[in-house]
C-alpha cells in the first residue's frame, strides 16, 4: 500500500490512453511515464480486462502505476493499482469502498470548490488547463486554477488538459509539478521520445522557476 503511494508521490508524468499495442506502452514507460491509465469508453468489460493484462504487466515491469478509468469494479478485477473517477462517475466514497484502502483513488476537478472539497482520494487532476478534444464540451479552466491548486490542493496533484512540450512551461510556472497527457504521447510518431521530452520539459522548467 505505501509503495503505491510512494510511487505516486514521486510521479511526474501520467499518460491516459485507450487500448494500445504493448510496444507503444513499453516505449511510453521507457520514456518516463510514471502512471498509465486505461480509458476506453467504447470497449466492453471483457476488452478492458484483456487489455489490462498488458497494461498491468508493462507497468509492473517498469515500476509504473496502472490505473483504470471510471470503473472501480474493473480496477479490482484487473488487479490494477487504482481507479480514476470524474465528478459525474462513481462517488469517491463508493469507489473507495469497492477498491479498498490498498489501491489508489484519483478524482478529476474543474473548479476551486471541487479542489477544496476533494476528500478521501490519493490524488486529484486539475483542468482542463487548455481546451482539448479528449474532453469535448468541457471549457478550459486556464492557469488561474493551477495557481489555486498550487496554493490549496494537497499533494500530489496533476495538471491536465492540452499539455504538451510547448505548453508545459507556463503550467509549471503557474505551480504544477506533475502533468497528465493524452495526445502529446498517443499522437506522437515516437511515443518514447515524446515522453522523454515532456518529462524534461516538466523537470527542466521546474528547475528554472525554482532558481529564478
Amino acid at each position: 500500500m505505501s509503495d503505491r503511494r510512494d510511487r505516486l508521490a514521486r510521479a511526474r508524468l501520467y499518460l491516459v490512453c485507450d487500448r494500445r499495442p504493448e510496444a507503444f506502452l513499453r516505449a511510453a514507460v521507457d520514456g518516463g511515464v510514471d502512471v498509465v491509465q486505461l480509458r476506453d469508453k467504447d470497449a466492453t468489460d471483457e476488452q478492458v480486462l484483456e487489455a489490462a493484462k498488458v497494461f498491468r504487466r508493462v507497468a509492473a515491469e517498469h515500476g509504473a502505476l496502472f490505473v483504470v478509468n471510471d470503473r472501480p469494479d474493473l480496477a479490482v478485477a484487473a488487479d490494477a493499482d487504482g481507479v480514476h473517477v470524474g465528478q459525474d462517475d462513481t462517488p469517491v466514497a463508493d469507489a473507495r469502498a469497492i477498491v479498498g484502502p490498498e489501491r489508489i483513488v484519483g478524482l478529476s476537478t474543474h473548479s476551486p470548490d471541487q479542489i477544496d472539497a476533494a476528500r478521501g482520494v490519493d490524488y486529484i487532476a486539475v483542468g482542463p488547463v487548455y481546451a482539448t478534444p479528449t474532453k469535448p464540451g468541457r471549457p478550459a479552466v486556464g492557469l488561474e486554477l493551477i495557481r489555486h491548486a498550487a496554493t490549496y490542493a494537497p499533494e500530489p496533484w496533476f495538471a491536465i488538459g492540452g499539455i504538451d512540450r510547448r505548453t508545459a512551461g507556463p503550467v509549471v510556472a503557474a505551480g504544477a509539478r506533475r502533468a497528465v497527457v493524452v495526445r502529446a504521447i498517443t499522437e506522437a510518431d515516437d511515443p518514447g521520445a515524446a515522453a522523454r521530452a515532456l518529462r524534461e520539459a516538466l523537470v527542466g522548467e521546474e528547475a528554472r522557476v525554482g532558481s529564478a
